[in-house]
């Protein structure tokens, strides 16, 4: 087991799949097939190959484990890949969503599918990559790399508006990431290595690190995306394939959260302390501002994509808090909102191959022709609420605790998003599931499929699991935070000491 490259397995196996794609013709009924098939055993296989770092990762040791270092472009930057327990979850959530994303497109898409399925590996293999990179060149380089894959499928698979949406994304998040170009450019000259081990014990000086991190910042802002950098999300999400949004959803906004905790927490503790008032101010705005947003919405999808910032709030709330269950509680609300917002999208898609709208006034009723919908749909939405017994309310009632250690105030406020989530959720479910089936359009609609069931069961029972079951999320991640808080209380506690020495 140790011999063997696992990382670099679990990350560019999805290449196998492309080369496979590369020979397949897909302009017949049987290429297609053949093409969707290839796609679904590459995922799956990909997934399974990622359980074996799981088994193989040892929750005791908060270090960096499976490391594969080599040398590469022979300046000192090298090829350099390692899991914690902060990215090895992560690594996970990207492999385990993807099958559901190849079989959430078996209908929906009919053009250039081949395309469509090489578009959706190569993004895989850059996710995965973003969290298992310990040089940050590396780092960077599979970071910026997701942007392109995801704008080709919202470009060209997209609904009406799909360019424009596609550009507003890409311009969004590449303006942000040039500024952390030039950090990490900073960052080497200062510290002479890109070595990320090396970096999370490097003490940067004090004023150095706020500039460093305000750049940051801006990257990883835009991808969460945290308010006010947020107004590509609900484009992007409307006009992106069901399946895209299910993978923007549930990981790309995830890669924005991994740097904060990775990059802004871990190697710039000090500008963290400094600016956590206003994370948690731009928190609390994100969490009540885009909740009361989401309540005037007509499209189903834009409404899940507007919760989606806020739960984000939680997240970047949790972060800065910096201590135990801040961290630890944003780290799962991560992995639930993967879980959870991806099966929205998914539930969507449903509905939306069958009626072709997503507007909230269209449905109705759906509870007397689709039960298990229904019941599917009912459990997404208490876990996107955070209703007890759903991975959705551990998340948020663990960010809130830490919050609440940092700040009361801050957690206060952010309460106030549990209300908010219940009245938007409760009134969509409303409006879209009960009350008479008085549409003409609706009644002749069929209940799941079997392919629909493999979908979305998995979903429900791994929602409920990880709601009434945490400890294996919380014992992957207890070590890696644990250390990583205490290495950010000592870099603050010895700040004075070498303020003092330096004017002495």
């Amino acid at each position: 087991m140790t011999d063997w490259p696992i990382l670099s397995t679990v990350t560019f196996l999805p290449l196998v799949g492309v080369a496979l794609l590369f020979l397949t013709n897909d302009a017949s009924p049987a290429g297609r097939r053949n093409v969707l098939n290839i796609a679904l055993a590459t995922t799956v296989v990909t997934f399974l190959v990622s359980l074996f770092v799981w088994i193989g990762f040892d929750n005791s040791n908060p270090g960096f484990q499976m490391v594969e270092k080599h040398a590469w472009l022979g300046t000192g930057i090298s090829y350099h890949l390692g899991v914690d327990g902060i990215s090895m979850l992560f690594v996970i959530l990207t492999t385990f969503l993807m099958p559901f994303c190849v079989l959430a497109s078996w209908q929906s898409v009919e053009k250039r599918i081949k395309s469509y399925m090489i578009a959706f590996l190569l993004l895989e293999i850059v996710m995965v990559g973003v969290f298992v990179a310990l040089d940050i060149v590396l780092f960077y380089v599979f970071f910026e790399a997701t942007l392109i894959p995801m704008f080709v499928i919202i470009g060209v698979w997209g609904g009406k508006d799909r360019v424009y949406a596609s550009y507003k994304f890409f311009l969004y998040t590449l303006l942000g990431s040039v500024l952390m170009m030039l950090a990490i450019m900073a960052m080497y000259w200062q510290a002479g290595t890109t070595d990320m081990t090396e970096l999370l014990k490097f003490g940067f000086p004090a004023g150095m690190q706020t500039w460093l991190w305000l750049a940051c910042f801006a990257a990883f802002a835009v991808k969460m995306p945290m308010w006010p950098v947020h107004t590509w999300l609900p484009d992007a999400h409307v006009q992106a394939p069901t399946a895209g949004s299910v993978i923007l959803a549930g990981v790309m906004l995830k890669l924005g959260g991994y740097g904060m905790v990775r990059i802004s927490l871990g190697m710039l503790p000090l500008a963290s302390a400094h600016l956590a008032p206003l994370v948690f101010t731009l928190s609390v705005v994100a969490i009540i501002y885009t909740s009361l947003v989401a309540m005037m919405q007509q499209d189903i999808k834009k409404l899940i994509a507007y919760s989606s910032v806020a739960h984000m709030g939680y997240v970047t709330m949790g972060i800065f808090a910096a201590n135990m269950q801040g961290v630890q509680g944003a780290l799962f609300q991560m992995l639930s909102h993967g879980i959870v917002s991806s099966a929205l999208f998914l539930c969507v898609g449903v509905v939306y191959d069958r009626l072709h709208t997503r507007e909230i006034s269209a449905y109705g009723g759906l509870v007397n022709n689709m039960p298990k919908y229904a019941v599917a749909f009912m459990v997404f939405t208490m876990a996107n609420v955070g209703l007890p017994g759903t991975s959705g309310f551990v998340g948020e009632v663990t960010t809130l605790l830490g919050a609440f250690r940092a700040n009361t105030w801050v957690a206060l406020f952010a309460a106030t998003g549990v209300i908010l989530s219940a009245a938007y959720a409760l009134w969509l479910y409303r409006r879209v599931i009960w009350g008479a089936l008085e549409k003409d359009s609706l009644k002749s609609l069929l209940d799941l499929s079997a392919r629909e069931k493999v979908i979305l069961y998995p979903l429900v029972v791994l929602t409920i699991f990880y709601g009434v079951y945490p400890a294996p999320i919380f014992d992957a991640t207890a070590a890696s935070v644990e250390q990583l808080v205490n290495t950010y209380n000592a870099a603050l506690s010895a700040a004075p000491t070498v303020a003092a020495a330096t004017t002495n």
